[in-house]
């Protein structure tokens, strides 16, 4: 059962900021007791890093001791910062003659070289293993269609625009197909899914509950 799930906000994500979503944000009932019985509450927020100002909403099982929060559709799933600015990174890359000149080009000062080579090829390790997935799990919006960024942007987001009962009206390719994939997110791994990474062996990392904050004292026996 991953901690995080969707917030399908409608909106572009600079308003999730100003317009403080996370006080909107509901979750009726317990992922893990639907029946209810467990104590589940909301828990507060925390603090996201990037982009400045962000907090997301949190509930608390006392029963599962799990928390779990609501994350809207322009924040990436268990990496820092939004699927928009990873997705520019990616498509960058696409564009540059080695993973070595996007990462001169995109460091920032006084980032060293092979710091920057570092900070790109995380983001493309994640990313492209994920873009066959998705093209084989959307035909409908993405056959024919070559499983790289710039690609996939090219057809989702003049779709997007062209739909006119679209849910979300977005220019990032990653944030469209969270909304088309919303259904199987639990199942796609981060930073556009939430599933959990595995080790090489296959099995869960330990600790599966969320980094992000403090979480109440277990019940004394």
């Amino acid at each position: 059962m991953p901690v995080q799930l969707r917030f399908n906000t409608g909106l572009a994500g600079e308003q999730y900021v100003t317009r403080e979503l996370w006080r909107q944000a509901s979750l009726d009932r317990c992922p893990l007791h639907p029946r209810g019985g467990c104590g589940f509450a909301k828990h507060g927020t925390y603090a996201r890093k990037s982009p400045s100002g962000t907090y997301i909403a949190r509930w608390y099982c006392p029963l599962g001791h799990q928390t779990f929060s609501l994350l809207p559709d322009h924040l990436a799933a268990r990496f820092p910062g939004t699927l928009s600015e990873i997705e520019q990174v990616v498509a960058a890359a696409e564009r540059a003659s080695s993973v070595e000149a996007c990462a001169d080009e995109l460091r920032p000062d006084p980032v060293s070289l092979p710091s920057a080579i570092r900070w790109v090829r995380r983001r493309l390790c994640l990313v492209y293993p994920l873009l066959p997935i998705v093209v084989a799990m959307v035909p409908q919006h993405l056959q024919g269609c070559t499983p790289t960024i710039e690609a996939m942007h090219e057809r989702l987001v003049a779709e997007s625009a062209a739909d006119s009962v679209a849910s979300l009206k977005t220019d990032s390719a990653l944030e469209r197909l969270r909304d088309l994939l919303s259904s199987h997110l639990a199942a796609l791994s981060h930073p556009l899914g939430f599933r959990h990474r595995r080790r090489s062996g296959g099995g869960l990392r330990p600790g599966l509950q969320q980094h992000k904050g403090p979480d109440p004292p277990r019940a004394a026996a």
